[in-house]
C-alpha cells in the first residue's frame, strides 16, 4: 500500500509533467539584448527577400531608427507621418513621453513607396487583408529575417529599440536627449545604455 509521501511525490510528478517547459533566460539564448547598426542592416537586407519584403524591411528600419516598441509600430498611422515636413509623431506606450522625430531621406523614399500601396488604409503596417499587423506578426517576421540573415543568435523586435539607445549613446548623444527620443518616463530606463558605451574605455591602453 503506497505511503502518503509516495502519493504526494507521484502527484507532484504528474503535475510537473503537465506544466509547459520553462522559458529560457535571455542570457542563455543570446549574448546581448541589443542589435548593432551592422546587424540591423543584415536584418533589413534579409527581410527584403520575403513575400512582403518592402513592408517588413521598412518596419525593421522604423523600429530601429525611432526606438519603437512592437505595440507602437503596429499602431502607427499615416496621420502620424508628415511626408512634406519630413517628421514622425511618435505616440509612446507604457505612459512614455510622445515626441516628434525627423525622418531621413532614406525613410521618406521608403514611406512614399509604402504609401502608394496603402490606398485609404489608415495604418502604415498592415497584413495581407488590410488589417493592422499584430505583435505576433512582427515577432515572426523579425525572427524569420534573423534566420534568413544567418544571425548567430535568435533575434526579437525589442532588440531594435535597445539597439537605437545603444547607437545614440555611442554616437555621443547626451543621456537626456536619448531619454526624450525614446520616450522614457524616467531617466533610470535610459542610463542602462551608458553601460554599453564603448567610448568609456578609449585610451586606457596606448601603444
Amino acid at each position: 500500500m503506497p505511503t502518503t509521501s509516495n502519493v504526494v511525490a507521484l502527484n507532484q510528478t504528474q503535475f510537473s509533467a503537465k506544466l509547459p517547459p520553462k522559458k529560457p533566460k535571455n542570457g542563455d539564448v543570446r549574448p546581448r539584448e541589443h542589435l548593432t547598426d551592422h546587424e540591423v542592416e543584415r536584418l533589413i537586407k534579409a527581410a527584403k527577400k520575403g513575400r512582403y519584403g518592402h513592408r517588413d524591411a521598412m518596419l525593421i528600419l522604423m523600429s530601429y531608427r525611432h526606438g519603437l516598441r512592437v505595440s507602437e509600430a503596429v499602431a502607427l498611422r499615416w496621420d502620424q507621418v508628415d511626408l512634406k515636413q519630413a517628421c514622425l509623431t511618435v505616440n509612446r506606450a507604457k505612459n512614455g513621453q510622445n515626441g516628434i522625430h525627423p525622418l531621413t531621406g532614406r525613410e521618406l523614399r521608403a514611406l512614399r513607396q509604402l504609401k502608394r500601396k496603402a490606398d485609404s488604409n489608415p495604418y502604415v503596417f498592415v497584413s495581407e487583408r488590410g488589417a493592422p499587423m499584430t505583435d505576433r506578426n512582427v515577432r515572426t517576421l523579425v525572427k524569420k529575417a534573423g534566420d534568413r540573415a544567418g544571425m548567430e543568435f535568435p533575434v526579437h523586435p525589442h532588440q531594435l529599440r535597445h539597439g537605437c539607445g545603444y547607437k545614440l549613446i555611442n554616437n555621443g548623444v547626451d543621456v537626456r536627449t536619448v531619454q526624450q527620443y525614446l520616450g522614457h518616463a524616467s531617466i533610470n530606463s535610459t542610463v542602462i545604455y551608458t553601460k554599453l558605451d564603448s567610448r568609456r574605455f578609449n585610451g586606457l591602453w596606448n601603444d
